[in-house]
């Protein structure tokens, strides 16, 4: 099998129209580890993903007749620009089916390369069903993004080209996973030629759709899945590459969206580019990976897949990225309610910058602040700040990876409201497009009390509300059903609500 791929690696027509791209030394993150890392830029191909390599390579071994007809394809975005732009290169049509919730910038590149879009559905799945349907009535072949042997084949020229152009010994390569194709192809090609070196696949905590089938045996498909990281967001992997991932990759990692952002930021800083979610996976990945494990004097590649994302999502990425590194820590304290004390917790926090503070006196003679506090590098200055505060009574209680807190808590000004009975509180996500925030009030209706509601668009695929409704328990179970197609996670209990809001 291997060589088999070997040869359909070394013979991919891919450049075409694809572009041999660098492998950049990370300076600043290098030096952070202790090992040499290195980044292969995927995120500097003509439609700025691999994507167009695999695309390409299977559309080019179809017969004129054929291809003549045009193609359809499914995709959340960089496969669609692949697609599109391999199209248009061979002298046919391509019509894309898109998720409604993929970034316009994505969709506006497609047009660009003269691919017809059609939005559709809520997530790649749905999309791709309909793709199906459109290919029987038009009688179109349709091109997988990852599901075929010759889009393994063009993807594994990545890996072809990190080992003519690395100067050492790698001796591990972290690759970012959606449907599988590019980790397939890059795991065929270095077990035949490099078998020392570790292939180890990342995804994200949010669509683990590798790492549940390895672990299972065989594909399955995930109920929902998160599409932060839109370009790895699969419910299901490929059967082929599952089996190719099974025999040859080393291990898979699963990263949150905190790790992602910082991920983002660490590429920013050494190349000075921008990198979509799934972009940075990888290097998010190797990050996770070198905590727990000794890198140094060990050479590493991460695989910079993607630079797609629409600048208006670069808001939230930012927010996240500090806590992501761990050098950022949200804290909930409480203070007595007199003068002098805002002043005597602030001292309290020391020399260090204070990112946020949210405060406002209430009626008690006790007082909740909200902070975000700035903490160096070394892993145990969040756990003496944190130590040092409850030394002085102010009972804090670490915020930094509540969900509740970070995306809706630190935004709302004006304390906690008046006594409420059986308000209970929902935070919610649903598809982010135009008309979507009224369409789910609607849904709602006039039947229940609203106590409380955030909403923030912050360019995410998935917009985020904050809910608090008077419910009896049995009221309850007929509202969960009612939203029932929609996540959501009950917070009334959650200590950010009791300390600022309740």
């Amino acid at each position: 099998m291997l060589d088999k791929y070997l040869k359909m690696i070394l013979k991919a027509p891919v450049y075409d129209v694809a572009s041999v791209t660098s492998l950049d030394y990370l300076q600043g993150i290098s030096a952070r580890i202790g090992s040499d890392i290195l980044l292969k830029r995927e995120d500097t191909q003509p439609v700025f993903s691999y994507k167009i390599r695999g695309a390409y390579t299977l559309m080019a071994s179809v017969p004129p007749e054929i291809m003549s007809k045009g193609v359809i394809a499914a995709s959340a975005g960089n496969h669609a620009q692949g697609v599109a732009l391999s199209a248009k290169t061979l002298n046919t049509s391509a019509i894309i089916v898109m998720p409604k919730t993929t970034p316009e910038i994505k969709v506006k590149s497609v047009r660009s390369l003269g691919g017809e879009v059609i939005l559709y559905g809520d997530n790649y799945d749905e999309a791709s069903k309909r793709a199906e349907e459109i290919a029987k009535e038009k009688e179109l072949m349709i091109i997988p993004p990852y599901d075929d042997p010759y889009v393994v084949a063009g993807q594994g020229t990545v890996g072809m080209e990190i080992l003519q152009q690395s100067k050492k010994d790698i001796d591990a390569i972290f690759v970012p996973v959606g449907g599988g194709g590019l980790i397939a192809g890059i795991a065929v090609y270095f077990k035949s030629l490099s078998p020392g070196t570790k292939i180890i696949g990342v995804e994200p905590l949010e669509a683990p759709s590798m790492s549940i089938a390895l672990k299972k045996g065989m594909p399955v498909t995930l109920e929902k899945v998160g599409i932060f990281a839109d370009g790895a967001a699969v419910k299901r992997v490929g059967d082929l590459t599952f089996e190719l991932t099974e025999k040859y990759v080393d291990e898979m990692l699963c990263v949150s969206n905190d790790e992602i952002c910082a991920a983002i930021k660490d590429i920013y800083e050494d190349t000075r580019s921008i990198s979509e979610p799934a972009g940075a996976l990888a290097l998010a990945g190797l990050k996770q990976y070198s905590v727990k494990n000794d890198l140094l004097r060990k050479n590493y590649v991460a695989i910079c897949s993607g630079a797609n994302i629409n600048f208006d999502r670069l808001r939230h990425v930012a927010e996240l990225a500090e806590l992501g590194e761990n050098r950022e820590v949200l804290i909930g304290a409480s203070i007595p309610e007199r003068p002098g004390s805002f002043r005597a917790f602030c001292e309290a926090l020391g020399p260090r910058l204070i990112t946020e503070f949210n405060y406002r006196a209430g009626d008690s003679d006790i007082a909740s602040v909200f902070a975000g506090v700035q903490v160096g590098d070394y892993p145990d200055e969040k756990e003496l700040l944190l130590k040092n505060l409850a030394e002085r009574d102010y009972n804090p209680v670490d915020m930094s990876n509540n969900e509740l807190a970070k995306m809706h808590v630190r935004f709302m000004v004006g304390g906690a409201g008046r006594e409420l009975s059986n308000e209970t509180v929902f935070r919610i996500e649903f598809p982010e497009r135009p008309g979507a925030l009224i369409r789910f009030l609607n849904r709602l209706g006039t039947k229940w009390n609203i106590t409380l509601f955030h909403y923030r668009n912050h360019g995410a695929a998935y917009g985020r509300v904050l809910i608090g409704i008077q419910l009896t328990e049995a009221e309850k179970q007929k509202f969960i059903e009612l939203i029932g197609d929609v996540k959501y996670f009950e917070e009334t209990h959650n200590s950010a609500y009791k300390m600022f809001l309740q």
